[in-house]
């Protein structure tokens, strides 16, 4: 499985694949028709207690990637939905956070790829 990861504010290009947006809430300020998602994978992105707590501090950057990894085993149905839409495809994760480098998507993508966060 390879998945790629994008701000949904990027541009969509041919190669990303099937966009999945894998965040609890719309984008703000994006259309519809501009995201260019073709599925919204809302029931695995971080509760909303958890996105509030961690604010994108990166100082809860670690705590976060293990309670989020805490979150993802306990919804393992959600989880093995999502492995079988991607299985065989190009995916592209795509994210609303501003930090490219630590946000739900990279411990999401971490998780699927190697069941560890």
């Amino acid at each position: 499985m390879n998945i790629a990861l994008k701000r949904a504010y990027e541009t969509p290009t041919d190669g990303d694949g099937l966009r999945i947006l894998v965040e609890r809430l719309w984008p703000r300020g994006l259309s519809k028709a501009n995201a260019a998602i073709d599925h919204w994978a809302k029931d695995v992105a971080p509760t909303p207690g958890l996105r509030t707590w961690f604010g994108h501090r990166p100082e809860r950057w670690e705590a976060f990637r293990r309670r989020y990894g805490a979150e993802l085993t306990e919804n393992a149905p959600a989880v093995d939905a999502l492995k079988a839409f991607c299985a065989g495809n190009r995916v592209t994760f795509v994210f609303a956070a501003k930090d490219v480098e630590k946000n739900s998507a990279i411990v999401l993508r971490a998780f699927l790829l190697s069941g560890r966060f």
